[in-house]
């Protein structure tokens, strides 16, 4: 990095204009080419119009608009921190346009803008450069005039660049310009030629003397040692256009390559890495900004979804597929679940199969099958599950292969850092599937007000709680951290050693839990779920 700290850009490029050495600045075009000048070492950059107006596929003739320019360079004062000059080719109209293009440029920090004195719209230097015509003198000192009582900022440049060279006029008409522009308040003057040797401009430096600084751009006469420069006392000189040219020569050649051979061998070892261009555009940043802003926990969580039984409930309809396969307006329960666990960025989904599985084959999913599903319960389908995750640092959310849900359910499990956590429904009277789930609750605090920013823990969970102390209905949902599902592991094994507990669901788990010490804390919601557990629960389902 080659800007100086605590200094703004207009402080910097002041500096380098008024330096008693020669300084150097390089052209870019947008945001990627402007961190590469400054990676590179220089100490500001020349935002070219022929460049911008290249990289848009556009004429170097106003053909791409001034606030164009000006989106472009905003992205370029983004990526450096070091002073932008910006070619503002006439000024993009009379002393009302250049007054409000400074105002805009001082908001997007940019250091300098450059205007020449031809009529707009302006065409490049290199075309035809004799056959153009100036600006009136006294109208362009105007325009100078204006952009400096606009500027706010007393350190932001305004650059005059003198085309009388290149349009054939001679050293006197130079040095009037010149002088003229000085005098209404020009910071520097960038004098301009189009031949290829340096006479022009070392004939007009020598009897400019050191009235103000002055700027070249030695595109055409660059064969002339930069000494040369130094000892004639120039102030800054531009490499004006060379990065757009050098990447087009790149471009051209890659696709010709790819045209012809049809295959990346013989290029990919001779163009940037995909690592380099995401370091250029700051990916580490993101990376450590999305760490530190948004929710924690849904990229680096899995899910583990029981789908073992039948669902005799619902009759014909899982005669030859198990619940989890009926389809709610043409997709099967389990396509819902998985893209409610996609849509929150949970990708990593463990199905565990059982009866008729050979149907549930959705695609992008790992399958776990409980063979013994007949005479088994929900404990031993999460035991596979969960040992199928044994190597895996992740936090885990256990739901059922029946049970839709709205996408917060999961992203609001993902986001708390307790090592259990499941969600009740405090309007458990007007649910119809609690009795199945067997889930009745009783919590350190009810859901209420005071419950919104408390830490609510569960205190019991079972179907003999009082009315009265019943604070909910568990729904299906629990999300363990990976310490808790190694203890969950144990104690799952624990309970299946015993023959009472074949059959053990997962309420029984979270009592054992509970009566261990274990602390499970509680979400709080009111609906946003929906057990299908009958026909009409199935019709239902259709406009969840």
């Amino acid at each position: 990095m080659s800007s100086t700290p605590g200094l703004s850009t207009t402080k910097q490029f002041r500096h380098l204009l008024q330096s008693d050495q020669l300084e150097f600045i390089c052209e870019a075009h947008n945001g990627l080419s402007a961190k590469i000048v400054q990676e590179a070492g220089f100490k500001g950059i020349w935002a070219s119009g022929l460049s911008i107006s290249a990289q848009f596929g556009v004429r170097d003739n106003n053909e791409a608009s001034w606030t164009q320019v000006l989106e472009t360079i905003e992205f370029m004062s983004d990526a450096a921190s070091i002073p932008i000059l910006l070619d503002g080719d006439t000024g993009y109209g009379n002393f009302n346009n250049m007054q409000r293009l400074v105002r805009k440029l001082e908001q997007r920090k940019i250091a300098a803008v450059c205007i020449e004195d031809k009529l707009f719209p302006k065409t490049n230097s290199f075309i035809k450069g004799d056959a153009q015509p100036m600006a009136d003198m006294h109208e362009f000192c105007g325009k100078i005039k204006a952009g400096k009582d606009a500027q706010s900022d007393p350190d932001f440049s305004i650059i005059a660049r003198v085309e009388a060279f290149i349009c054939g006029w001679g050293l006197a008409e130079a040095l009037r310009r010149a002088e003229a522009y000085r005098q209404a308040g020009a910071d520097g003057i960038l004098i301009h030629s189009a031949l290829a040797v340096p006479d022009e401009i070392l004939a007009f430096k020598q009897e400019w003397g050191n009235r103000c600084p002055v700027i070249i751009v030695p595109t055409k006469y660059y064969a002339t040692p930069t000494d040369v420069f130094r000892q004639h006392g120039f102030s800054i000189v531009i490499w004006a256009n060379h990065l757009l040219r050098s990447s087009v020569s790149a471009m051209q050649k890659t696709a010709r390559t790819l045209k012809e051979q049809e295959h990346l061998l013989s290029i990919e070892d001779k163009v940037a890495p995909v690592s380099e261009i995401f370091r250029l555009q700051n990916a580490a940043e993101l990376q450590e900004a999305e760490e530190r802003y948004l929710p924690k926990g849904a990229e680096d969580t899995c899910a583990i979804v029981l789908a073992a039984s039948r669902g005799h409930e619902l009759g014909e309809l899982t005669e030859h597929q198990p619940k989890t396969m009926v389809k709610i307006q043409g997709a099967p329960i389990l396509a819902r679940i998985v893209d409610a666990y996609n849509a929150v960025g949970v990708k990593d989904i463990v199905v565990v199969r059982g009866y008729k599985k050979e149907t549930v084959n959705l695609p992008n999913l790992t399958y776990v099958d409980n063979d013994d599903y007949a005479d088994t319960g929900e404990l031993a389908s999460l035991l596979k599950g969960l040992q199928s995750r044994k190597d895996r640092a992740q936090q885990t959310l256990i739901s059922y292969g029946d049970v839709l849900f709205n996408t917060y359910i999961p992203q609001s499990l993902c986001q708390e850092a307790d090592d259990c956590v499941i969600f009740l429904d405090s309007n458990w009277r007007e649910q119809t599937s609690y009795a199945r789930l067997g889930g009745f609750a009783e919590c350190t605090v009810p859901n209420s007000r005071k419950a919104f920013n408390a830490k609510v823990y569960l205190k019991h969970l079972g179907d003999e709680i009082p009315e009265a102390s019943t604070h909910g209905v568990w729904m299906g949902f629990l999300k363990v951290s990976p310490a808790a599902a190694t203890l969950i592991t144990a104690v799952i094994t624990e309970l299946l050693a015993q023959p009472g507990n074949r059959k053990a669901t997962i309420p029984h788990l979270i009592q054992e839990l509970l009566k261990r010490g274990q602390p499970i804390r509680v979400l709080y919601t009111v609906g946003h779920w929906l057990d299908i557990n009958s026909l009409e629960d199935v019709v239902q389902a259709g406009e969840f």
